[in-house]
């Protein structure tokens, strides 16, 4: 897709708003938004002052526009490609056809190596593989792990449970395959954010109550968790950062047909009789993120039940962070930080 010269006019303005004097910045910014005991980054907010000013939003008119939209905003806030990354096209088998997936592989990573098989965000409706290119290729290169970059179906055209029978069918693939992609069938992990953690959490689920291969690991980026309740952080941080609340009920109106149980694990996994058994997770959460609670909830249930969990909560950052590393700093080192840690879980 040609990148119009509206969208490169921004990305440049974008990058020097970020290379002013802090004091500027502030200015430019606005001041410091406090909530909930938390103080939202200068980084984050002005990210999305700039954001405010260029109108642009997660989304926009219909799911073409928006898919459109998301693809082309990520020249705003993923950086230039991460290099040298190598990538090659995949395709999945599945009873409904074949998924495209793209494999990741950090220049000079021995084999056999371990695997991140990576659903990326969107709300089930929007991204793809594109959006979160750079996002994968750091993931990869930062935690020395080769990533699969999954093609999951999307809703409307495909609701639940769509993706998430395409997500433990990808997993499947990569233990089945891994000789083939160059990874350790053992040291194979699920991870995504925002609805990729909803589906990595579903994928350790399924995998686990079936007695067959499993995960190694759980990267849950604050990952939906449920369906079923309205909690707390979803008032508080209802518009105004970046993920709001009529776009997560846009987002539910596509994916989940009228009349699904909520409580369905597949849909909502922090509804699931039984988490003991599943692998070691890292779920991070960012604070201004309507998103939060239910994270940080699901982290909680993963641990009663026995399972190693890791909790990190960005207190000062916003919904999305995993694809803003092209902007300012807080947000790389909020991933470097997730990075090391899938870094740590593989290790083996």
């Amino acid at each position: 897709m040609a990148i119009p010269l509206a969208i490169r006019v921004q990305a440049v303005s974008t990058q020097l708003a970020y290379w002013l004097p802090r004091p500027v910045r502030r200015v430019l910014a606005g001041p410091p938004i406090r909530r909930d005991g938390q103080e939202l980054a200068l980084d984050a907010q002005l990210l999305l002052r700039m954001q405010k000013l260029a109108g642009a939003e997660l989304v926009r008119g219909s799911v073409a526009q928006s898919r459109s939209l998301l693809e082309l905003g990520r020249h705003l806030v993923s950086g230039r490609p991460i290099e040298p990354v190598a990538a090659r096209e995949v395709r999945i088998p599945t009873g409904d056809g074949d998924l495209p997936a793209t494999l990741y592989t950090p220049a000079g990573l021995p084999e056999p190596s371990g695997l991140l098989v990576f659903y990326h965000g969107g709300g089930w409706v929007v991204g793809n593989r594109t959006t979160h290119d750079n996002a994968a290729r750091y993931l990869a290169q930062h935690a020395g792990v080769r990533v699969l970059s999954v093609e999951y179906r999307l809703a409307p055209e495909h609701p639940f449970p769509a993706a998430a029978e395409d997500a433990v069918a990808a997993f499947e693939y990569a233990h089945a395959k891994a000789g083939d992609l160059g990874a350790d069938p053992d040291r194979i992990a699920v991870g995504g954010d925002s609805a990729g953690g909803n589906l990595a959490a579903v994928t350790a689920q399924q995998t686990v109550a079936k007695g067959g291969p499993a995960p190694a690991f759980q990267l849950l980026i604050y990952p939906a968790t449920d369906f079923t309740k309205r909690y707390r952080s979803r008032d508080l941080f209802a518009d105004g950062f970046f993920l709001t609340d009529a776009h997560m009920n846009w987002f539910e109106g596509h994916y989940v047909p009228r009349g699904t149980d909520l409580t369905d694990p597949r849909l909502s996994p922090l509804h699931a009789e039984d988490l003991s058994g599943l692998p070691p997770a890292y779920v991070v959460t960012a604070g201004f993120d309507p998103l939060r609670d239910e994270g940080e909830a699901y982290a909680r249930k993963m641990r009663d039940a026995g399972v190693s969990v890791a909790v990190s909560r960005q207190p000062d950052l916003i919904h999305g962070f995993l694809n803003f590393t092209g902007v300012g700093s807080r947000f790389t080192e909020a991933v470097a930080e997730l990075a090391g840690a899938l870094r740590l879980g593989l290790s083996g």
